[in-house]
């Protein structure tokens, strides 16, 4: 049985908000549920704009005001495009880092890691799941958490896992690296139509 809040939100504003939407089962429901009833009706630019807005925040799991800080900073940086800032500042946080690192089954299961006090940036324990990191900063498993259950066969699981190129996890080290900035692979996120959206 899918759960229902997250299967509503998925039929909604599609599977890649969450990773457990992502799958044959959810396809096989979703496609189901659309059979019947009437067809939705044809959503407005706005409307448009405001499902993009809340597929960002599920994705990453923030809040409202998170999400407006962050198009606000990225529409006052000078240099690269507004929405290639924009995919930066929330790519960096520290829990999606985790996340992306192949060390959190979900962006969810990393922001809670990370507020119990799991990890150590450039040798200080951090337990702000917005944090920011920049290039060149290592993230470490702490020495006291690498016994706990939510790392035990790290090598298995991430033996076939392949992270996004501006990050490294070094298995013998326990440590990861910030290689360079986030680049914007994500076709399910229209992130202009996300800035588009504040800008009125």
């Amino acid at each position: 049985m899918i759960i229902k809040p997250k299967f509503k939100i998925c039929r909604r504003l599609g599977p890649g908000v969450y990773d457990k939407c992502q799958t044959p089962k959810f396809s096989a429901a979703a496609k189901k549920g659309g059979q019947r009833g009437s067809r939705p009706k044809a959503l407005t630019e706005y409307g448009t704009q405001l499902i993009e807005k809340q597929k960002i925040r599920f994705s990453y799991g923030i809040t409202e005001r998170q999400l407006a800080n962050y198009v606000e900073k990225a529409s006052h940086l000078k240099g690269a495009g507004t929405a290639e800032k924009f995919y930066e500042e929330l790519e960096s946080r520290l829990d999606n880092a985790i996340y992306r690192m192949g060390l959190a089954a979900s962006r969810r299961a990393a922001r809670q890691m990370v507020s119990h006090g799991h990890f150590i940036v450039n040798d200080h324990k951090v337990t702000i799941p917005s944090y920011g990191l920049k290039i060149g900063d290592a993230v470490k498993i702490r020495e006291g958490s690498k016994n706990k259950k939510i790392f035990a066969n790290l090598p298995e699981r991430l033996k076939d896992y392949n992270g996004p190129a501006w990050l490294v996890f070094d298995l013998d080290k326990l440590e990861g690296k910030i290689l360079e900035k986030p680049k914007n692979n994500e076709s399910f996120l229209d992130l202009n139509a996300v800035l588009e959206f504040y800008s009125r």
